[in-house]
C-alpha cells in the first residue's frame, strides 16, 4: 500500500510506477489523481494519442495487457486507464466477460517501460482472499481514496477556498458540511460559488453559507431529526413541508427518517460498548461526520424509545404502501406524535 500525496509527488518528479491499482468511495480524488498523471506525464499535444480507456466489463484484461504491450505510436509514453468492479472486489459478477489473469501476473513481473496502467476500482475495499490483489500490493502501486474525515475535510475546503484568494472561516466550513454533506464533488462546487459571491480577497461567513447554499435531503432529515429531538415540532414540520415543495417523495422522506435513527441506535448502542467515533464509523460503513451527527442526536434519546420509534416506522412504511393511509398525512402524525 502506498501513500497518494507521496505517489503524487513521484508522479510530479517524473518517476511514476509502471502499474497502479486505484480503489475507495472518494471518486473525486480519484479523478484528480488520475487528472494530475495526464498533465504531468502527457504532453497536451500527444493526448489524442497517448491516454487509452478500457472498462473490464465489456474488455478482457488480456486485450488490455496486449495495448500495453505495443509500442505507443509517434508518443514516448501512453497511459491506459482501466475501470473495473469484478476483478479486485468481492461481491457477484454479473458480467459474462472473461478473463485471463495470468496474462496480467505475467505482465507484473516485467511491465512494459513505454506504458503506465491505471486501475480505477468502483469499489469501497479490495477483496484480500484473492490472488492478484495480493499480488498487485507486492507489485504495483495500490492507492486508497476514502472519504476526508474531520479536521482533515474541514482544512480541504479552507485550502480549496485559498487557491482562489478567498478565506472560508472554521465556522463556515462546517456550516457547509452541515448543508452540503461530505462529497467532495458536491462540495467542490459549493465552495466554487462562495468563492465567486466573495470575490478575490473576500472572507466567507456562516451567514454567507445559509444564504447561498440550500440544505441536500440527507441533510435536511438530520436538522429535522435534531428540531425534534430539541422538542421544536413548528421547524422539524417546516423542513418537512420543504422537503414537499422540493418534489421529494414522502416514501424516500420516510425512509430516510428510519435510516437516521437506526443508525442513531447502532451509534448509541456501539459508544455504550466504548468504541471510538472511527470505530463505529468503519464498523457501520459511514462516513465519520455522519457517526458525529448520529452520536450527538444519540444523546437526546433513549435506547427503548428509539427501538418504539423504528418499529412505528415500520409499521408506517406498511401502511404508507398498502394504501392504508394518506403518505403525507401519515408522515404529519407521525412528526406530531414524535414530537408529543
Amino acid at each position: 500500500m502506498s501513500d497518494v500525496k507521496a505517489a503524487a509527488k513521484a508522479i510530479r518528479g517524473g518517476s511514476p510506477a509502471s502499474v497502479y491499482l486505484l480503489y475507495g468511495t472518494e471518486k473525486y480524488q480519484m479523478k484528480q489523481f488520475a487528472d494530475l498523471m495526464k498533465e504531468q506525464l502527457i504532453e497536451e499535444a500527444h493526448r489524442d494519442f497517448a491516454i487509452a480507456t478500457y472498462d473490464t466489463a465489456d474488455t478482457p484484461i488480456e486485450q488490455v495487457i496486449e495495448e500495453a504491450e505495443t509500442v505507443p505510436f509517434l508518443v514516448p509514453r501512453k497511459l491506459i486507464f482501466i475501470r473495473d468492479h469484478q476483478l479486485f472486489t468481492a461481491g457477484k459478477d454479473n458480467s459474462k466477460m472473461e478473463h485471463r489473469m495470468e496474462s496480467l501476473t505475467s505482465y507484473l513481473d516485467n511491465p512494459a517501460e513505454y506504458s503506465i496502467l491505471i486501475f480505477m476500482v468502483q469499489g469501497e475495499k479490495l477483496d484480500e482472499r484473492k490472488k492478484i490483489v495480493k499480488t498487485m500490493k507486492s507489485k504495483a502501486t495500490v492507492l486508497s481514496f476514502g472519504a476526508l474525515q474531520g479536521d482533515e475535510l474541514i482544512g480541504w475546503i479552507i485550502k480549496k477556498a485559498e487557491s482562489q484568494k478567498v478565506v472560508i472561516e472554521k465556522p463556515a466550513a462546517d456550516a457547509l458540511v452541515s448543508r452540503a454533506g461530505t462529497s467532495l464533488q458536491t462540495l467542490s462546487a459549493e465552495v466554487d460559488k462562495l468563492c465567486l459571491y466573495a470575490g478575490s480577497g473576500g472572507t466567507v461567513t456562516v451567514s454567507d453559507v445559509e444564504a447561498m447554499v440550500a440544505r441536500n435531503t440527507e441533510q435536511n432529515i438530520f436538522a429535522m431529526i435534531e428540531e425534534i429531538a430539541r422538542l421544536r415540532l413548528s421547524n422539524a414540520l417546516e423542513i418537512f413541508y420543504e422537503l414537499l415543495k422540493q418534489k421529494e417523495e414522502p416514501i424516500k422522506i420516510m425512509a430516510l427518517i428510519a435510516r437516521q435513527f437506526r443508525i442513531i441506535l447502532q451509534v448509541k448502542e456501539l459508544a455504550s460498548q466504548s468504541y471510538s467515533q472511527q470505530q463505529i464509523a468503519s464498523t457501520l460503513g459511514l462516513h465519520p461526520y455522519a457517526v458525529k451527527i448520529a452520536g450527538e442526536q444519540s444523546k437526546k434519546f433513549q435506547a427503548d424509545r428509539l427501538r418504539v420509534i423504528l418499529k412505528h416506522l415500520a409499521e408506517l412504511d406498511y401502511q404508507m404502501k398498502t394504501g392504508a393511509i394518506d403518505k403525507v398525512l401519515g408522515l404529519e402524525l407521525f412528526l406530531l406524535k414524535l414530537g408529543a
